[in-house]
């Protein structure tokens, strides 16, 4: 691509923006939703226990709830660790993954808030719990005696490790299995140390396996006439299934894959470049035709034919030499020219974006990926849409995520408790009632 050319693109053809515009106030770009309580789903008809903590388990119920079921998250008095991920006071983890939720408070400590747990048993369709192996067991709700009390239930037991094996008893974060499962040896440079993700992956993965798996149990219990059974859910093993041959590879070759940084041991060109700007952009050439249009975008075709990169197996052998060559053109345009010129030549070639990018991306705003939503403590709240998209029975937001106890009276008053009985509930604190505690809430 020659400069003229260059000179002609639009400076905003990457749909990149500096304009540091944040999704609360009257700068934010995304379109404004209001939850749809009236709304129901395709799930609507299922009950969810969920008394797991943090993310896995509430990433899996977040899914389900977004489609209707009815998820109702048990909460100690202290309520569910993830509101207490906080940023500036306000615990945002918590108001996007409890959305579309309510919550019971039960001490169950107590034998009579353990009681009312079992009571609500047969009403549900899944049991969902995130203790180490064998606190439940201790607890008196074993799966055998939930499966006496609902033999069609569907329980799901979310751990570390797994429910057997020789670390089952240990406690098991994600940071651990990101660590233990091979991820971290394979992700970053190979004169640093292994790189831990920034994010919950392992626990993310983790739920979103466990709402596949859920999924298929009731379809047996539906369609087959099974019976309900536990779905034994680790961190571990989603994470390792999703690295796919590694195992397989090191079996062939014996040799352990290096740090490679962003670029990819398989195909080439595939890597992260700087732009003149100081921002970046990831490009893929990872099909022979799509590296031949990435040499004549630079301006090079030559080298389509230069021994170093006539085919893939070339190009990563001597994918340094590649890089080098295609970065040398990258930083002397601007983010949004380099993705401009890419696009015009039909390469696989997008910007790195920031947060502040992402928010102002007219494909992000077009198609809702963030909306904002009614917030007391933010004034509105970015959240991201419901994922996967349905046509014909798409998933909804109907409901902020709940304060601690908000839904107490309501499900309990289900078996049978009066006004009198949940007061006598509440000063022997069984149950918590907490309103406003880092929440929102509809009332």
């Amino acid at each position: 691509m020659n400069v003229n050319t260059l000179q002609a693109l639009a400076p905003s053809a990457a749909g990149a923006s500096s304009s540091g515009a944040t999704a609360a106030g009257p700068t934010s770009k995304l379109h404004r939703r209001d939850y749809e309580p009236q709304a129901s789903g395709p799930l609507k008809t299922l009950r969810i226990l969920d008394l797991s903590r943090l993310f896995a388990g509430n990433v899996l119920t977040q899914i389900l709830g977004d489609f209707g079921a009815e998820v109702i998250k048990v909460e100690p008095p202290a309520g569910d660790t993830l509101r207490a991920w906080q940023t500036e006071g306000v615990s945002t983890h918590w108001k996007i993954y409890a959305r579309n939720k309510k919550s019971l408070c039960l001490d169950l400590h107590k034998q009579r808030a353990r009681d009312l747990l079992l009571d609500l048993v047969p009403s549900a369709d899944m049991f969902i719990e995130s203790f180490r192996p064998g606190v439940l067991e201790k607890m008196g709700m074993a799966p055998e005696v939930l499966l006496e009390r609902n033999p069609s239930l569907v329980i799901v037991r979310i751990s570390g490790w797994g429910q057997d094996g020789p670390y089952h008893e240990r406690p098991g974060f994600g940071t651990l299995i990101e660590g233990m499962s091979g991820f971290a040896a394979i992700n970053g440079f190979a004169d640093r140390e292994p790189v831990l993700p920034p994010m919950y992956l392992a626990d993310g993965i983790a739920g979103l396996y466990g709402a596949s798996a859920v999924m298929i149990a009731l379809r047996e219990i539906e369609m087959n006439g099974g019976r309900g059974q536990v779905v034994d859910l680790p961190l571990l093993d989603p994470l390792l299934a999703m690295l796919g041959p590694q195992a397989a590879n090191y079996r062939l070759t014996g040799r352990l894959r290096e740090r490679t940084g962003s670029r990819s041991t398989n195909a080439a060109p595939r890597n992260a470049y700087r732009a003149k700007d100081g921002r970046y952009v990831s490009l893929s050439g990872s099909t022979q035709k799509m590296a031949e249009r990435t040499l004549r975008a630079i301006g090079r075709p030559e080298l389509i034919d230069d021994p170093r990169f006539r085919t893939n197996a070339d190009r990563v052998r001597h994918a340094a030499e590649l890089d080098a060559i295609i970065g040398e053109f990258v930083a002397r345009h601007t983010q949004a020219e380099v993705v401009s010129v890419f696009e015009k030549a039909e390469v696989t070639c997008g910007p790195i974006y920031d947060v502040s990018q992402i928010l102002t991306d007219p494909h992000v705003v077009e198609r809702e990926l963030l909306a904002d939503y009614p917030d007391p403590e933010m004034g509105t709240l970015p959240m991201h849409h419901v994922v996967p998209r349905l046509q014909g029975t798409p998933g909804t937001i109907r409901k902020p995520a709940p304060w601690l106890g908000q839904h107490n009276r309501d499900l309990l008053s289900e078996l049978g408790i009066d006004a009198g009985g949940y007061r006598a509930l509440v000063e022997s604190e069984v149950v918590v009632e907490r309103r406003g505690a880092s929440a929102g809430g509809d009332e």
